[in-house]
């Protein structure tokens, strides 16, 4: 594609796709912080209403059963109304739900809180991600979204700092008003400052072009019924189902873990979260680099996601050996090490669903597959619960289980994936999308 004969690779005039890349990084840092906060402050909420990790299980099996009807029936609402609309309205809705936790005060009240929480939260990444794949050139896809995915790592590094300090002054019921109202400003930005590329007057001739360079899939609408037909789908699918039970341990149970096994109270746990997160944070950005330096480099698509797949889950490995530590800075490190891998594993397993799906079905597609790995994180949360109270705390089967499931994934995908994407597609990117 060129313009007044100009490659379509050429550097653009404009770059405004990098707001909307920081826009959807914000947002998603306020996702996770509204996510992470009760995991945070947990111990000490627990403390004053008394209950079981069993009954802590069951509010995140609760909020996931939620988050996977919210991500499919959102992922389904944005490729209706649009992404400008769509993401507005998830945002509103956990944010109200977000500062909602504030005002309850048992098991149950979390419960209602959470499944509210996780119908609005579903809505995030199916949204990001097609507008990841609405913004950028394929080339650039996986470094994007591994720039707007570090955002749930920058919101898990926070929640620890507002948990701590408005718990200081204020009470833990003030750290829900804070984080759910940060949220809510960032719709009023969010709804001023996005359109469409093909609209955006900010959005100069080139950058479209540069945009737009890459053939597609297709463009066609697809319905919900047609969307296993996708080898993206099952990808999605198959590498949510056995990854994001681990992720949703780590955030939700480290910092009981820490407590745990090495008495790290709310106050001193703050510090190695941040750590945690920094790596986590480099991680995310690092596995996005990584596959886009080497398709840039003349690999194809799908061998660079599958190597950068691969380092991703090797990395994964060592964390077994965190609860048979007596350091808990080794053990920091190790789980951080983990949970980066887990990012840059996660950033290539959200392009390859652009990659693979139609424009028109990428929200849908990662919506569908994204309820089906949140109801195995459901499943998983109950049973996870149980365990420790059965064990006394013990981690150590929960952590190989961590430690095995990003390798098996990683093959699994490897046999689901054409050897190459040029098999794939069938017709130019349009400039007329969502």
């Amino acid at each position: 594609m060129t313009i007044s004969g100009m490659p379509a690779s050429a550097r653009p005039a404009s770059s405004y796709r990098w707001v909307i890349c920081g826009l959807l990084f914000v947002i998603t840092t306020v996702n996770y912080m509204d996510r992470n906060i009760l995991g945070v402050l947990k111990p000490t909420i627990q403390g004053n209403l008394h209950f079981t990790e069993t009954d802590f299980g069951n509010i995140i099996f609760c909020f996931s059963i939620a988050y996977a009807i919210g991500y499919a029936g959102m992922g389904w609402l944005t490729d209706k109304i649009g992404i400008r609309l769509g993401l507005a309205a998830a945002a509103i809705l956990w944010c109200l739900a977000s500062t909602a936790h504030g005002i309850v005060s048992s098991v149950a009240g979390f419960i209602l809180a959470r499944i509210v929480l996780g119908l609005g939260e579903g809505g995030n990444f199916p949204t990001c991600i097609k507008t990841i794949a609405i913004w950028f050139p394929v080339r650039d896809r996986a470094f994007a979204t591994g720039i707007f995915n570090s955002g749930s790592n920058i919101g898990a590094m926070l929640a620890p700092l507002i948990g701590a300090l408005v718990v200081a002054f204020s009470g833990w019921q003030a750290a829900f008003y804070v984080t759910g109202a940060i949220g809510l400003i960032w719709v009023v930005f969010w709804l001023i400052s996005y359109r469409s590329p093909a609209e955006h007057p900010r959005v100069a001739p080139s950058e479209r072009a540069y945009i737009n360079q890459d053939p597609e899939v297709s463009v066609q609408k697809v319905p919900w019924g047609k969307l296993l037909a996708y080898p993206g789908t099952w990808v999605y699918i198959a590498g949510g189902v056995l990854t994001n039970p681990a992720w949703w341990f780590y955030n939700n149970w480290v910092p009981s873990f820490l407590n745990s096994k090495f008495h790290v109270s709310l106050f001193a746990v703050g510090l190695p979260l941040i750590l945690i997160y920094l790596l986590t944070d480099v991680g995310s950005i690092a596995g996005g680099w990584v596959s886009s330096a080497l398709i840039k480099r003349g690999m194809d698509v799908f061998p660079a996601r599958k190597i950068t797949l691969l380092i991703c889950a090797v990395c994964t490995v060592p964390v077994f050996l965190a609860p048979r530590l007596d350091s808990v800075w080794t053990a920091v490190l190790l789980i951080g090490i983990a949970m980066a891998a887990h990012q840059g594993f996660s950033a290539n397993l959200f392009t390859l669903v652009s990659d693979t799906m139609p424009r028109g079905a990428i929200a849908s597609a990662v919506g569908l597959g994204g309820a089906i790995s949140s109801i195995a994180g459901a499943f998983s949360a109950a049973v996870i619960g149980r365990v420790l109270d059965a064990t006394g705390n013990n981690y150590t089967v929960v952590f190989f289980a961590c430690a095995s499931v990003y390798v098996i994934a990683t093959v699994i995908i490897h046999f689901i994936l054409p050897s190459t994407r040029a098999s794939m597609v069938t017709v130019p990117a349009e400039t007329a999308v969502l």
